[in-house]
């Protein structure tokens, strides 16, 4: 019997290599487990195309993170190709990572977004462009890296901007900091899992090592413990984000809730599946498995996504 071949992608170059590459082995065990012919691929961007050419895979489960991964490169890429693959296409993609035009998309649909605006990030450290508190971010990275809270107008944030170290683009998003608590959840097949909420300090933020050092950390509560009518417009915006931005597969639309007010913060078209991700739990506890999930991703797939 014929064993659908799978080409898990993972690793690759940008920030959150370690992250996709935890990810992309769980992935790749359950699919085995379930008896797929799986071929893990470190993804080379240089030379994935003559990778895949040769393996000629029957399906390309991406659980790559980063703007390569999840910013329609390599959804690019397999379209040439044309082999069917997972999760949001090229567009739906480009438009995801972007904060500034995934933000013009909700506001222009009426869901709700924390004031903010796009600069540079040489005009932001000249002074205050939003009264603090408020958030800086990349435009175009996802796990929150590069993120940092702004909570006085003492805060010395201009040696983060200017730094030589600094190496997530000049294009940052100034966001007014909303207090309360992040919620998040996921999609599969156009349907809202359960809602997480993350237990944080009021006035901090959910940034990449809170989300991924287990030592750091905070409480993940499922189902989140809202009111009625709060937990049902968590998931009815998260299917309409999902919806809007045009994605496909499976996805995570974060958010910032004040009291009963709900933020949109981001939507995740590449959501990871390490231990220590989210999405997995969130389906857990609706009813999939991890393998489960997986499984169904691949029998999605396709390309023109």
């Amino acid at each position: 019997m014929y064993a659908l071949h799978v080409a898990v992608l993972m690793g690759g170059n940008d920030k959150e290599r370690e992250i996709s590459l935890l990810s992309g082995e769980n992935c790749a065990l359950a699919l085995e487990n379930r008896g797929y012919h799986v071929t893990r691929v470190d993804v080379d961007p240089i030379n994935i195309a003559d990778t895949l050419s040769k393996l000629k895979p029957d399906v390309a489960f991406n659980i790559l993170h980063g703007p390569y991964g999840e910013g329609g490169v390599i959804q690019g890429v397999l379209e040439s190709l044309r082999i069917p693959y997972t999760h949001s296409g090229v567009a739906a993609s480009s438009i995801a990572i972007r904060k500034d035009i995934f933000r013009r998309i909700l506001a222009s649909e009426g869901i709700p977004i924390a004031q903010g605006t796009t600069v540079n990030r040489f005009e932001a450290a000249k002074e205050h462009v939003l009264q603090p508190p408020y958030v800086i971010k990349p435009t175009n990275q996802g796990s929150s890296l590069g993120i940092f809270l702004v909570d006085s107008y003492e805060y010395n944030f201009q040696d983060t901007l200017l730094s030589d170290h600094w190496n997530y683009g000049d294009t940052v998003l100034i966001e007014q900091f909303i207090p309360g608590c992040d919620l998040t959840c996921g999609v599969i097949d156009n349907e809202a899992l359960s809602v997480m909420q993350i237990s944080s300090p009021t006035w901090s933020i959910f940034d990449y090592s809170a989300k991924y050092t287990p030592t750091k950390q905070q409480s993940r509560i499922i189902p989140a413990p809202l009111k009625p009518f709060v937990y049902q417009n968590v998931q009815t915006i998260t299917e309409r984000v999902h919806s809007l931005t045009g994605c496909r597969g499976l996805s995570r639309v974060d958010f910032r809730l004040n009291e009963d007010e709900l933020v949109v913060l981001e939507i995740n078209t590449q959501p990871g599946m390490s231990d220590t991700s989210m999405l997995p739990e969130m389906g857990r506890h609706t009813g999939w498995s991890l393998a489960e999930m997986v499984e169904w991703a691949v029998k999605d797939a396709s390309c023109d996504r």
